[in-house]
């Protein structure tokens, strides 16, 4: 952690968490924050999906919802990082306060609902600030919507030129009856109606899938079956959950997913288990409480190509990304392997 986090996060954390946040963005905004730039290696840049990745560590969703700080964040470091959700029209997502933080468990619970400027307002930021990295956007439905599958097609199309991959997000827990798209015929409409939206794009495009880690054997069966046969580019394993166990933190009960330290064996769990019933034919992105080089090693033997963290830094600061960075690399260099790839998907039985 530099020195300037060790004043800055304990003074954040003094204040309500949803507002700190919108500090942190005013801040990243201002130049205050620095990175280091542009990291990449031999043994850690990695093409997967038709993207060539400098590194592995990604942004998740979440931070940057409104594609505000695209340009400073891409030089913190990170490899790619992917913004929103973003939903057709604008809406405020939920009541407030909507963001907790569980310090003894190293976590959060969030129940924003999607909160976004819309489409247009994002597409015009995407527009400005998308070169010079990978940058993806979370795609989400409205939650008033008719037609939520037509929502996420609306999004892809009005937006594609201008990101380098789209994720569909069917996993957020803070947004009534999401969660169904994990169903077979609900999944299977929601595909077909991507399928035909990639028709009309102008460009070749990723689309990975956001899963939820509160899946049964027979959903990831169904789910991995789906997206091959749908020709999904990658799974994102995994958003939130809404599991609440061996939890010590006054917050723990809230309402909302789960994120964080307290996510990392069961997301790794669904991860493996996808590496597993894909048999190794479709790339995975492997989230949920990282906050190691280590960490990220684990992930990597569980099936994950690529792996994303965001709660890590709200308590380890955006200096983490580089730490991370450099001790994964002599990590891949001390276990033999001569490139990252090698390593992914090694010990997937150990989480089956």
């Amino acid at each position: 952690m530099k020195f300037y986090e060790q004043i800055a996060l304990p003074l954040l954390r003094c204040l309500e968490p949803e507002k700190a946040h919108d500090i942190s963005i005013t801040a990243m905004q201002s130049g205050l924050i620095p990175g280091p730039g542009r990291l990449t290696s031999d043994r850690l840049s990695i093409d997967i999906a038709g993207l060539k990745f400098p590194n592995p560590i990604g942004l998740a969703a979440g931070y940057d919802k409104n594609a505000m700080v695209i340009p400073q964040l891409m030089k913190m470091g990170f490899g790619f990082i992917e913004v929103g959700a973003v939903t057709p029209r604008p809406q405020t997502g939920n009541q407030k306060p909507r963001i907790f933080r569980l310090n003894k468990d190293l976590g959060i619970i969030n129940r924003f609902g999607f909160n976004n400027l819309g489409m247009k307002k994002i597409k015009n930021r995407l527009e400005r600030h998308s070169e010079g990295g990978i940058v993806g956007l979370n795609i989400g439905a409205n939650k008033d919507s008719p037609n939520r599958a037509a929502d996420y097609s609306q999004v892809l199309c009005f937006t594609h030129k201008h990101i380098s991959f789209a994720t569909i997000n069917i996993s957020s827990p803070n947004t009534k009856d999401l969660r169904k798209f994990h169903g077979e015929a609900d999944l299977k409409k929601l595909l077909s109606q991507i399928n035909i939206a990639r028709q009309n794009l102008t460009k070749k495009l990723p689309i990975f899938l956001k899963i939820s880690p509160d899946l049964t054997l027979t959903d990831i069966k169904i789910i991995a079956d789906l997206s091959l046969q749908f020709g999904i580019d990658g799974i994102i394993a995994t958003n939130t959950t809404l599991t609440r166990e061996n939890l010590l933190s006054k917050n723990k009960d809230e309402d909302g997913g789960l994120s964080g330290r307290p996510l990392f064996e069961r997301s790794n769990q669904i991860l493996a288990q996808f590496s597993y019933e894909t048999e190794g034919k479709l790339p995975l992105i492997g989230v949920g409480g990282i906050s190691s080089a280590k960490d990220a090693f684990v992930k990597i033997k569980a099936g994950a190509s690529i792996i994303q963290l965001y709660s890590a830094i709200i308590y380890n600061g955006f200096s983490l990304i580089e730490k991370i960075f450099y001790e994964l690399d002599d990590i891949i260099k001390k276990e033999g392997f001569t490139h990252i790839s090698e390593a992914v998907g090694i010990e997937k039985e150990h989480w089956l």
